[in-house]
């Protein structure tokens, strides 16, 4: 498996949902890219070589803009030996709490081109590929984006659940977390590896 950090972040951060991620017998990599500065194909070459290391098949988690991240790749193809993905509080159809804090003097420049590109953006994609994809989101405000801007409810602090739904994902989620939550608490950890295991997220009937 290969995990995808967010913007200004590095995969420390990730350390826990890693580690137990492993617990339940998952090999896992953590995937680290300059979210400020890489350019997208470059970083997306990076992904696709960081991808045709492991052996197949290979799961994908992406934390926030990993997930866009992670999202793009597969748009543009993926590799052949992706099984498949889930998305942790990524916002597929733009981030209102990313353009409130871009549109502040000077600001913009901490986003890069990656991210201007990915959460500054107002769509609506839709998934059709091959790869299911999951999507978690988190419902508990607790975040920056509450600080500079009113976010739509329900939302993690950060991103809107409404934000995060994606138009052919095979499976939505949403838990009582907050966006840096995602990566600590144990039920996303649950719902992540059911889903990797059953391509969705919901508990199979006893």
């Amino acid at each position: 498996m290969l995990v995808v950090h967010g913007l200004w972040m590095t995969g420390l951060e990730a350390t826990l949902f890693r580690h137990r991620i492993a617990q339940r017998g998952y090999a896992v990599r953590q995937f680290h890219y300059r979210s400020m500065t890489v350019l997208p194909p470059v970083v997306l070459a990076e992904l696709d070589a960081a991808v045709r290391a492991l052996p197949a098949p290979v799961h994908l988690v992406g934390h926030s803009l990993g997930g866009l991240l992670l999202l793009r790749y597969l748009q543009g193809g993926g590799a052949p030996g992706v099984a498949r993905a889930v998305l942790l509080g990524s916002p597929v159809n733009g981030s209102r709490s990313a353009r409130a804090f871009a549109a502040l003097p000077g600001m913009s420049i901490f986003f890069g081109p990656m991210a201007g590109e990915e959460l500054l953006r107002e769509s609506r994609p839709r998934w059709d590929g091959p790869t299911p994809v999951g999507v978690i989101a988190g419902s508990h405000s607790l975040g920056f984006g509450r600080l500079i801007g009113h976010l739509p409810e329900p939302n993690d602090g950060t991103v809107a659940v409404a934000e995060t739904e994606l138009e052919g994902a095979a499976d939505h989620l949403v838990l009582p977390v907050s966006h840096t939550g995602l990566l600590a608490a144990p039920e996303v950890v649950e719902a992540t590896v059911r889903f990797l295991s059953s391509g969705r997220f919901a508990a199979p009937p006893p």
